[in-house]
Parts: structure tokens; C-alpha cells; sequence
């Protein structure tokens, strides 16, 4: 029987740079993110898949990378919440949140607003019900969920070009 490598050393392609990554085999995507690659804004949450803390794109679609083997990413995009700036300015789904009070402990936030871009990026126009029907894999202990729908809604008029 073959045996198991300690590490892999694969390419993914992170934020839109290609990153060259070692880490042992059984390691989620969530550990690689945050614990090789020093990418700590994905929040590690239940590890249940039950939170949507750890929300992540890959290949632009929203995944718990709690769930997701690091080893499964090669050569695919993946976008963190660390991705969305660009540089100083930050996109609009983060300003709106902002603005509008839609982060309080932060700590539901990045998977959330990963979540909202990938929706934004389909349906430029949602309605609350798809705004509500899309994040309701995300659980917010905070706010009662009002200020995000409508930071997601304020984003979306603020992305219109």
C-alpha cells in the first residue's frame, strides 16, 4: 500500500494571483486559507458547514470552505474577502456594509459579503426575497439580518454603472 504524502504542493489561484502552497493532504480549504497562506479574514466558524462563516468562491461560486479539501482547489479561482478591496478602495458591497451598519461583530461579515458578490455577480438587480434566499445559508448573531439586506441592495444601485 502506497503511502499517504505528508504535504501536497499545489497552485491555486487565490485573489487572482497564482500561489504556490504546501499543506498536508487532509487539510480543508479553510485551514490552507487561513493557516498557510495567512488569509484570516475567512472566519473559521461551526467546521459543520452550518454557519456560512467560511464562506468562499471558488470558480465565483459561493462554497463553505469547511467543507472543501484543500487538495480539491488545484487550478481553480478561489476569492477571499481579502480579495474584494482594491487596494485603498474598497468595493461596494464593503462600503455599503459600512455605511449602512450591516457589520457589527464582523465576524459573519466576510462570509456573507463573499456570498452577496457572487449573487451581485448573477443578478445585478435582486430582489429581497433573492437577496434573503441566497444568504440564508449565512447566520448573523447581531444584527436581525435588516441593515445587510439592505447593504446588499445599496450595493447592487452602487455597482450600476
Amino acid at each position: 500500500m502506497a503511502a499517504v504524502p505528508q504535504r501536497v504542493h499545489l497552485k491555486f489561484l487565490v485573489n487572482g494571483e497564482e500561489t504556490p502552497v504546501s499543506f498536508a493532504p487532509y487539510k480543508t480549504l479553510l485551514e490552507v486559507l487561513r493557516e498557510d497562506l495567512n488569509l484570516t479574514g475567512t472566519k473559521h466558524g461551526c467546521e459543520l458547514g452550518e454557519c456560512g462563516a467560511c464562506a468562499v468562491l471558488i470558480d465565483g461560486e459561493p462554497h463553505l470552505s469547511c467543507l472543501v479539501l484543500g487538495v480539491e482547489c488545484e487550478g481553480r479561482r478561489i476569492e477571499t474577502v481579502e480579495g474584494l478591496a482594491d487596494g485603498a478602495e474598497l468595493h461596494p458591497l464593503q462600503a455599503a456594509f459600512a455605511d449602512l451598519g450591516a457589520a457589527q461583530c464582523g465576524y459573519c461579515t466576510p462570509g456573507i459579503l463573499m456570498t452577496a458578490k457572487a449573487l451581485l455577480d448573477k443578478d445585478p438587480n435582486p430582489s429581497r426575497e433573492t437577496i434573503k434566499e441566497a444568504i440564508s445559508g449565512n447566520l448573523c448573531r447581531c444584527t436581525g439580518y435588516q441593515q445587510i439586506f439592505e447593504a446588499i441592495e445599496e450595493a447592487a444601485v452602487r455597482m450600476k454603472p
